[in-house]
C-alpha cells in the first residue's frame, strides 16, 4: 500500500474529512486533497505531524523509495528559498547605488565620487534611465523575498531569468554611459547569482 492510500485509510478510521484533518496539521484542504491522490508528497515537517497524529511512525507510512523522494524534494525546497532569499537580498542591495559614491562626476577639473541622488553633471534622460533601472531591479528583489513560497509555473519558470537580464542589462547600462564603478559593482552582483545557479543546476 502506497503513501496516499494509507493517508486515507487513516484519516477514515479516525472519521475525519480532508478539511478536518488540513485543520489539524495546519496545511490547506488542497494539500491533504493532493497527498490523498498521489500528485504529491508532504515536507518532512509535516510528514513528523501526521505521523504523530495518527500514532504511527514515518517508516509505517512511507515505503524507501516515498522517504526519498521527500527528503530529495524537501531539499531541493530548501536550496531554492536559499537561492531566492540571495537573489532577492543582492537585487535590493542595488539601492545602495543611490545613497553610495558610486558614481563619477565633474567638479572642478576633476572627478568626484557621488550617489545616484547627488549625480547632476549628466542628462536628465540618463538620470531618468538610472533611476528605473535601479527601481526595477530593487522592486524584482522584494518580490524575490515576498514570493519565495510562490509555485505558479510561470514565476518558478521565469524569476531568475528576470533577475539576471535586469541585472546584467543595468551593467551594460553603466558601462555605456561609462560609470566603471557602478558597472563593477553590478557585474560582481551577476557574477554571484551566474555561480550560484551553476552549482545548483
Amino acid at each position: 500500500m502506497e503513501f496516499h492510500e494509507k493517508l486515507q485509510e487513516l484519516r477514515k478510521q479516525k472519521g475525519l474529512t480532508q478539511e478536518e484533518l488540513a485543520e489539524v496539521l495546519f496545511v490547506s484542504r488542497s494539500a491533504v486533497s493532493k497527498w490523498e491522490s498521489n500528485r504529491g508528497y508532504p515536507n518532512i515537517e509535516s510528514l513528523k505531524a501526521i505521523a504523530k497524529f495518527f500514532g504511527v511512525t514515518v517508516d509505517t507510512l512511507l515505503s524507501g523509495e516515498e522517504l526519498l523522494t521527500i527528503s530529495e524534494a524537501d531539499s531541493r525546497k530548501k536550496e531554492n528559498h536559499f537561492r531566492d532569499l540571495v537573489f532577492g537580498l543582492l537585487d535590493l542591495s542595488v539601492m545602495m547605488l543611490a545613497f553610495l559614491p558610486f558614481f563619477g562626476q565633474n567638479a572642478q577639473d576633476m572627478i568626484q565620487g557621488v550617489s545616484l541622488l547627488s549625480l547632476t553633471d549628466i542628462g536628465l534622460y540618463l538620470r531618468i534611465g538610472y533611476y528605473i533601472a535601479v527601481a526595477v531591479m530593487v522592486a524584482v528583489g522584494v518580490l524575490s523575498l515576498a514570493l519565495q513560497n510562490c509555485e505558479r509555473p510561470f514565476w518558478l519558470r521565469n524569476k531568475y531569468k528576470l533577475s539576471l537580464f535586469l541585472n546584467t542589462a543595468g551593467a551594460l547600462l553603466f558601462v555605456i554611459s561609462r560609470q566603471p564603478y557602478a558597472a563593477s559593482f553590478l557585474l560582481l552582483f551577476l557574477i554571484i547569482k551566474a555561480l550560484m545557479l551553476i552549482k545548483w543546476k
